[in-house]
């Protein structure tokens, strides 16, 4: 089922009688906005987010959940009459189950819905444009204008073009799969809309390897995301820092001025009950202080210093086998369907 990226409504999660003016999630959404995940349809009408993210883990999910079948059945239906066949049937079919639910998704959030194109195109520029622009296309005979829609691509070096090229005809991306500066630098220069680094699995694969329980300003995609964000703002880069997947508060509080925060209910229930000062770590002018050095990449400097990053290596590869094997789940519920 699809995340929610709930900003603004986080209000919605709230219970006014525990409310405090020096609670921590108030602080925090006077120097971030506050982005919240949550789970279906229905937290949508209630919660009334303002963007919405799909991804092939969770279209899986949902496609075999009673209230979602009807949109998978309904994809199938309308394909009764195609003349495709085999491997391209299927793949039209899943095409529009995505386009069904990102269309219910618009009908409630007002902003925007990120599609992801196929995992399996990650190394793929020219098929990932093509992906884009049929998705794309797709959406606007629903009547659903591009400015409402991130395209939602891997953050490899041919996702990453595919991103530049897409944005420079108006279609903004959202890189996802980022785990390392390199992959960052390579997502601002080519002018995307928004990143999305994985605070938390960085932690989790820093906290593997070496055992320690990173806390606070020492967690390894704190430090990630600031380095990240210092370096947008010091050299004035219009792309969207969107920290993510965060395993506890502090990894959060320790990143407060962030342009966007993605934070779980639980958590922001945390924030809400905790009391006392919050500092914001993350403004433009500690940025433009920093003694970060601009760097430009061409492709054979990007794969030398993300192959450097053997965090970075293991867990993007990680997520793109993941979300390429429930594409093949999909695929195989699919033809079982029809």
């Amino acid at each position: 089922m699809p995340n929610i990226l709930l900003a603004s409504a986080t209000r919605a999660f709230m219970n006014p009688s525990n409310m405090s003016a020096n609670n921590h999630l108030d602080q925090l959404k006077q120097f971030t906005t506050v982005v919240a995940d949550t789970g279906d349809f229905a937290s949508m009408e209630e919660y009334k987010p303002q963007d919405a993210t799909t991804n092939p883990s969770l279209i899986l999910q949902a496609a075999a959940k009673p209230e979602y079948k009807p949109l998978v059945e309904q994809a199938i239906r309308e394909h009764a009459e195609s003349k495709l066949s085999g491997d391209a049937l299927i793949d039209s079919i899943i095409d529009r189950i995505l386009i069904l639910f990102g269309v219910e998704i618009l009908k409630i959030v007002p902003g925007r819905v990120s599609t992801e194109v196929d995992a399996r195109l990650s190394f793929d520029t020219e098929a990932t444009v093509s992906k884009a622009l049929h998705l794309i296309n797709l959406y606007e005979k629903e009547g659903i204008s591009r400015d409402r829609i991130l395209i939602k691509i891997a953050s490899t070096w041919e996702g990453i073009r595919a991103a530049e090229q897409l944005e420079k005809e108006g279609i903004h991306c959202n890189l996802t799969l980022l785990f390392s500066f390199a992959q960052a630098v390579a997502c601002a220069e080519a002018g995307v809309q928004l990143i999305s680094p994985f605070v938390g699995r960085i932690y989790d694969w820093f906290k593997k390897d070496s055992g320690i329980d990173y806390q606070g300003a020492e967690d390894p995609g704190v430090l990630s995301v600031q380095k990240i964000y210092n370096y947008y703002k010091k050299f004035g880069y219009n792309t969207e820092v969107m920290g993510a997947s965060f395993r506890n508060t502090g990894q959060i509080t320790h990143l407060t001025g962030c342009d966007l925060l993605t934070i779980s209910p639980g958590l922001l229930e945390e924030l809400q009950n905790t009391e006392g000062e919050l500092d914001c770590k993350l403004t433009p002018e500690a940025a433009n202080a920093s003694d970060l050095e601009k760097i430009s990449l061409d492709e054979k400097s990007f794969r030398f210093l993300f192959n450097e990053d053997a965090m970075a290596t293991e867990k993007t590869a990680e997520g793109i086998r993941n979300f390429s094997a429930d594409i093949d789940k999909l695929e195989k519920l699919i033809a079982e369907m029809i």
